[in-house]
């Protein structure tokens, strides 16, 4: 970056922290947004709430003291007078504002107490009759301490003008792959950073324009790319190719007491065939809520098992960890092979025995949460990671586990689950470094839930409902509110509720579980809420993965308008387990944001989780759901996986002609995008 004229070491540094550490960096450093400076407004035509820039002469400049002491400065232009406020001010800067000095200011008008103002304007005098005007829109700028706006539009004027004389490759010119009417990269870029006073600020706001749609094409060929490049170095690691010689997994599946669905049978068999091949499974298997996912999981570790080797599960929650051991504990159980619970509340000497039997190979299965991949913990042959709800996991997490398996000279397979359905087109870009397969099909004899939206004011009716079904023999969860995210607050919220509804059912066995309790008396609660001795479990956002108590057909959410339609779906889907017919309440506090309204008109209308997906995505974007904030698709730039959807099958079909014609720009191309998320290629 220092290459760049009057850029020392200091500077250098403030920059680094803009992820600026070249020119060509400041060219790819794009605008928030843009103000129109091209025109002058008159005074008599301004408006509150609007960014103007005006002209005018000072008629008065004073310090006053309203409260703090501030520089007041008013100007007229003949159809009208501006008040300009200073807080923060120095003497020079009040003498430059002597009567009769001609202003250029640009802020934002609002309402004053001496009528329209702008406070702490950008302004600049004028010396001559006639100014000249912007020619081009002002870009704002991303921003670090250190670095005003000023400098920063100073150093991508010099980048641009060094962009003239030695332009960037452009590894897409002329190629038949790139959307036809798009313009050349320094069009593009030159644009953006200098738009015409003819540009459309709606366009550009919306990411729409011509030049950002070629350089969110560019970004994602270059991120596609790089997983595509992934999956390809994957392959040549070695892997155990797991044979099963003990037939376990074809026992495993025989023992269950159910028959596995069509959509289960075929998602095992696809993983199946990756196992037994000598390369790394990377396989994505999504699905809707209590689609059974686990149990495909387990056939896997059965297989893993029976070929002598090691199998490890991590889940994000410790309550879903528990239940996910007891499941595996209870179908595996009749194969006599143990499962081992590893966590960070265990019992020390619980613990260490858990470790010795690990790190001996003595057992072949491990269900764990993030504790699986701390120091000290040693698998003596790990050839399998399934990781659940994998949005949940930083990139860095997925691949220590992973790691753990790489003493043996070989990489394990990886398995990755996901409750939240990713629609296919996004699914394949997001996830090109994985196999995708799709449990789209429920158990036999599931009713679907029927899902009312209540206001606040009839709680009471939500009370009495509760009543109703626990005299019908039924049980019911009641979620409190989401207040913020404080564990320490969400628990104080769900005791307090536990408490008036205990006053309010003197006839219902309440319970309570939230994650401040100690894992015991939080394990005991579920167990006796699975039992049947609780009827009504009041919990916190705890329970929105794992649970499974077929006998509850009630759930009652609070402050449902504050909550994501994923985990909307989520929760909802802890109820309509079994043959009964069941509902979820949301109860709302009005007034209703728009947003929340249509979240809430969403999770009404259907219980398919890929529209509720598709609905999700729509309404906020997909870095939530992805869970890239830590990888190289958190970083994106200039695109928009929603936005952009109509670019990714051309996207798709580029890279494939690029690894086939142009490997060698490869390379330049992703590193321009990606850079140092590239290091994260083994986890999926």
């Amino acid at each position: 970056m220092t290459a760049l004229r009057g850029v020392g070491a200091a500077l250098a540094q403030k920059l680094a922290r803009l992820n600026v550490a070249r020119v060509a960096d400041l060219l790819f450093l794009l605008p928030l947004r843009y103000e129109d400076r091209t025109r002058v407004t008159a005074i008599g035509a301004l408006l509150p709430g609007v960014r103007a820039a005006v002209e005018g002469e000072v008629q008065l400049t004073e310090v006053a003291y309203r409260g703090r002491r501030q520089l007041l400065c008013r100007i007229s232009d003949g159809s009208g007078m501006l008040t300009l406020r200073f807080f923060y001010f120095s003497g020079s800067q009040q003498s430059n504002l002597a009567r009769g000095t001609r202003l250029r200011c640009f802020g934002e008008v609002r309402r004053g107490p001496l009528g329209l103002e702008i406070v702490h304007p950008e302004y600049r005098r004028l010396l001559g009759e006639q100014a000249p005007l912007e020619e081009s829109l002002t870009p704002i700028y991303p921003l670090t301490e250190g670095v005003p706006q000023g400098r920063l539009r100073a150093l991508v004027a010099e980048a641009l003008r060094e962009l003239e004389r030695s332009p960037l490759t452009d590894y897409l010119a002329g190629s038949a792959q790139l959307p036809q009417g798009l313009p050349t990269l320094a069009q593009a870029l030159s644009y953006l950073h200098r738009p015409p006073r003819e540009a459309q600020l709606e366009e550009l706001a919306a990411g729409r324009h011509p030049a950002q749609q070629r350089l969110a094409f560019e970004e994602l060929l270059a991120h596609h790319l790089t997983l595509k490049l992934r999956k390809r170095s994957l392959t040549k690691d070695p892997a155990f190719a797991l044979a099963d010689p003990d037939g376990l997994a074809q026992r495993f599946v025989a023992a269950l007491p159910f028959v596995m669905t069509g959509a289960q049978a075929r998602t095992l068999a696809e993983a199946e065939r990756d196992l037994g091949g000598g390369a790394p499974m990377s396989r994505l298997v999504q699905g809707d809520v209590g689609c059974g996912k686990t149990v495909v999981a387990a056939a896997a570790a059965a297989r893993a098992a029976g070929s002598g080797l090691q199998a490890a599960l991590m889940a994000p929650t410790e309550l879903l960890a528990e239940q996910h051991w007891r499941n595996f504990s209870q179908w595996f159980r009749p194969l006599s092979q143990t499962v081992a619970l590893l966590s960070g509340s265990q019992p020390a000497r619980t613990r260490r025995s858990a470790l010795e039997a690990i790190a001996s190979g003595e057992v072949r299965i491990v269900v764990g949460t993030h504790a699986l991949f701390q120091e000290g913990i040693e698998f003596k042959n790990l050839a399998l990671v399934i990781v659940d709800e994998q949005h949940r996991f930083g990139v860095q997490q997925r691949l220590k586990l992973q790691e753990k398996g790489h003493k043996t000279g070989r990489v394990p397979h990886q398995l990755i689950m996901t409750a939240t359905p990713i629609p296919r087109t996004l699914a394949m870009t997001a996830y090109a470094d994985l196999d995708i397969s799709v449990i789209d099909e429920l158990p036999p004899g599931r009713t679907p839930v029927q899902t009312v939206v209540i206001p606040e004011q009839r709680r009471a009716e939500v009370v009495e409902r509760i009543v109703q079904a626990c005299r019908a023999g039924r049980q019911a969860y009641w979620v409190c509110p989401l207040i913020e995210e404080s564990d320490e607050l969400r628990a104080q919220a769900a005791e307090e509720t536990a408490a008036s509804l205990t006053a309010a059912l003197p006839g219902v066995r309440v319970g309570l579980v939230h994650g401040r309790m100690p894992p015991a008396a939080k394990d005991a609660a579920m167990l006796a809420f699975k039992a049947g001795k609780i009827q009504l479990l009041v919990a916190t956002t705890v329970i929105e993965v794992g649970v499974d108590v077929p006998n509850a057909t009630l759930m009652m959410i609070e402050n449902a308008e504050r909550m994501g339609l994923a985990q909307l779906h989520q929760l909802r889907g802890r109820v309509g387990r079994g043959t009964e017919a069941s509902t979820c309440v949301l109860l709302y506090r009005a007034p209703l944001s728009p947003l929340a309204r249509e979240r809430l008109k969403v999770i009404r209308e259907t219980n398919d989780g890929f529209e509720i997906a598709r609905r999700d995505l729509a309404l906020r974007g997909p870095g939530e759901l992805l869970g890239t904030r830590q990888t190289g698709l958190a970083q994106l730039r200039v695109a928009d996986l929603m936005r952009d959807a109509a670019l990714l099958p051309r996207v798709q079909e580029a890279a494939d002609k690029f690894l086939e014609r142009d490997p060698d720009a490869i390379a330049a191309l992703t590193a321009r995008w990606v850079g140092e998320g590239e290091r994260y290629g083994r986890v999926g």
